[in-house]
């Protein structure tokens, strides 16, 4: 079979000890086995890690904030297609999946192709939301509530209980055992991502993801669950290993029917020693350990590209149970002149 070639733009290069999940997904897609690829990375800051590993990107940009909004980002888009030509375009940050999904038709009528949820899938997924997306797709979801001052913590506590969780509105969660912890962790998240807070009953039981697929139409392309064996003091993994657990694939096979959700996601749940399962985060897109999907079996991202292309794909049938992955760190040796390129010119 001869494999076609393609120009595809992905973001998440921040390869650090609280990865994104770009280099994970251009290695799905450096592995296919349907097309030859060009990687083009999108960089938000000059240290993020994937600029200068030249063997899996092959070129980077850097793209604006997307505080910045959609007409910054168009307007660079526009600039890196005329040198590129790029077939398709990956992002991987919830913080900027907004502007790309509001720009998605201007990019295809460019003949840049995505595979994004719409824009209702991605606001009714949302942490604040949540409660309501459980109830709406049967899922169980653990108490929570928003807040926008730390006043508001010294009610919550009566009626939510210690140890309660705290979270950021994208990311960042810690589990707060007392009130000066709680206004603690308040101050410190939200002057990181902003406000609100949401504050979320603690579930006691194994965390266990799933990373999955969906093809808009209500079927589940993919989907490998997974257990974390080893959790960095941020809260990510750095080893997992992936399982054989029926009931976290029929909730996603329930969540993709019911939204018809369009892409990649992740679902943290946390399965109870009385085997109920409770849903606290769905991220609305591929998670950074998503190459142990491809390496048990199912490669995600070379599915999303071939559907974001318009090919029929037929869902994945079977992974390897007991695979594991280990994170390591790397020493990345750069040469300062390439710093200085991406710190000035943008582009490297």
């Amino acid at each position: 079979m001869t494999k076609s070639k393609l120009t595809i733009a992905v973001t998440g290069l921040n390869n650090i000890d609280s990865p994104g999940p770009g280099i994970p997904v251009i290695r799905g897609l450096k592995e296919s086995k349907h097309f030859n690829c060009r990687i083009i990375g999108l960089s938000y800051d000059a240290m993020e890690p994937g600029i200068y590993m030249h063997e899996v990107v092959d070129k980077t940009y850097q793209i604006p904030l997307p505080s910045a909004g959609q007409q910054s980002l168009l307007t660079r888009l526009e600039y890196i297609h005329q040198q590129e030509k790029l077939d398709v375009i990956i992002p991987n940050f919830d913080a900027e999946l907004y502007n790309f999904i509001k720009l998605q038709d201007t990019l295809k009528s460019m003949g840049i192709a995505t595979f994004l949820p719409t824009l209702e899938q991605f606001e009714e997924r949302h942490k604040s939301a949540l409660p309501a997306f459980g109830e709406k797709y049967g899922i169980k979801v653990p108490k929570s509530r928003m807040i926008n001052s730390m006043a508001e913590i010294h009610n919550l506590a009566y009626e939510f209980g210690y140890p309660l969780v705290v979270k950021g509105k994208f990311y960042d969660a810690s589990i707060a055992y007392s009130p000066d912890q709680a206004m603690a962790y308040f101050n410190k998240i939200s002057g990181k991502w902003g406000l609100p807070i949401i504050i979320q009953q603690y579930t006691p039981g194994t965390e266990v993801n799933l990373t999955g697929l969906g093809d808009g139409k209500g079927k589940l392309t993919g989907a490998v669950p997974m257990r974390k064996t080893y959790i960095t003091d941020k809260g990510k993994a750095w080893a997992g290993v992936t399982l054989e657990d029926k009931e976290l694939m029929k909730i996603a096979e329930k969540m993709v029917a019911g939204n018809k959700w369009r892409g990649g996601f992740e679902l943290e749940m946390i399965r109870t020693d009385r085997n109920e399962y409770y849903l606290i985060e769905i991220n609305p897109r591929f998670p950074a350990w998503v190459h142990l999907a491809t390496g048990s079996g199912q490669n995600h991202p070379e599915a999303l590209v071939r559907m974001a292309l318009g090919e029929d794909v037929n869902p994945y049938k079977r992974y390897e149970v007991g695979k594991m992955f280990v994170r390591y760190s790397w020493d990345q040796i750069v040469d300062l002149k390439e710093f200085e390129n991406i710190s000035t010119f943008g582009e490297l």
